[in-house]
């Protein structure tokens, strides 16, 4: 795989990234194809040190740049701040590249919904998304470029995803309004991925048939995987996108598309 991603294109050379919940899953696969296209990338963790520690000494080797980790809990807006400071001091300067992935999910019916679930949802995903922009947005215009990349879902266009899809559709609409705010220097997207594969079994605890059926319901007939969502972040940090902001991508194979 070192020598695969040595071939790729370094569109990215130079750049600073922040990928926040990126010691493991989709977050990793980021932080990994962000660091592969030129990036020195911070990895936010919470909990997972020496997961994230052991992450950025493989992307040390396989890029010969140097890379970093911080600590924090992103349903704390002081944490969050702290984060965004800690990863410009840790990679020498400004974040040019945002990522905000970090987003638990819940599908708890709102009529048994705990304020408190409510509130670590919510606060994770959109309140966390909203601060993190708000710490690095005068930086990236200060310096004349910056990218910033939300992770919605498809949960956004269900209705039965209750917080956890209310909040993926806020931060489409966090995405265009930040894209309003920040032009032209700064470009702010969305990624909505569908069903990931990688993370097929997670889902199946919520409810056991619903991998089987997204599948029979996806146009492409298959799921959507961590390293072509993390392509099309990266994608929508690259000179080819530069006209593209405010937009929210579907990764999901068709099957948000409804049908009768």
């Amino acid at each position: 795989m070192a020598a695969d991603r040595a071939m790729v294109e370094q569109f990215l050379e130079g750049r600073r990234a922040l990928v926040t919940a990126s010691s493991r899953n989709l977050g990793a696969a980021i932080a990994r194809e962000l660091a592969a296209r030129g990036a020195s990338v911070c990895i936010q963790y919470h909990a997972s040190e020496e997961v994230a520690t052991r992450l950025v000494e493989e992307l040390r080797v396989e890029t010969g740049r140097q890379h970093a980790a911080v600590a924090g809990d992103m349903s704390l807006p002081a944490s969050v701040r702290a984060v965004t400071a800690n990863a410009e001091s840790l990679l020498g300067g400004g974040i040019d590249i945002l990522v905000n992935n970090a987003g638990p999910f819940s599908i708890t019916p709102y009529a048994t919904l705990p304020e408190s679930e409510w509130d670590s949802i919510w606060n994770t995903n959109v309140k966390a998304s909203f601060t993190a922009s708000q710490s690095v947005a005068g930086g990236m215009r200060q310096r004349g470029w910056g990218r910033i990349v939300n992770i919605s879902a498809g949960s956004a266009y269900l209705r039965n995803h209750s917080i956890y899809g209310l909040a993926k559709n806020a931060m489409i609409f966090l995405t265009e309004q930040l894209a309003l705010e920040l032009g032209p220097s700064v470009t702010v997207n969305a990624v909505a991925p569908g069903q990931i594969e990688e993370s097929a079994a997670d889902i199946a605890e919520f409810d056991p048939t619903f991998v089987e059926r997204a599948i029979k319901h996806t146009p492409a007939g298959r799921l959507v995987t961590r390293r072509e969502v993390a392509g099309v972040v990266a994608m929508l940090c690259s000179p080819g996108f530069d006209m593209v902001t405010g937009v929210t991508l579907p990764v999901d194979g068709g099957w948000r598309l409804n049908r009768f």
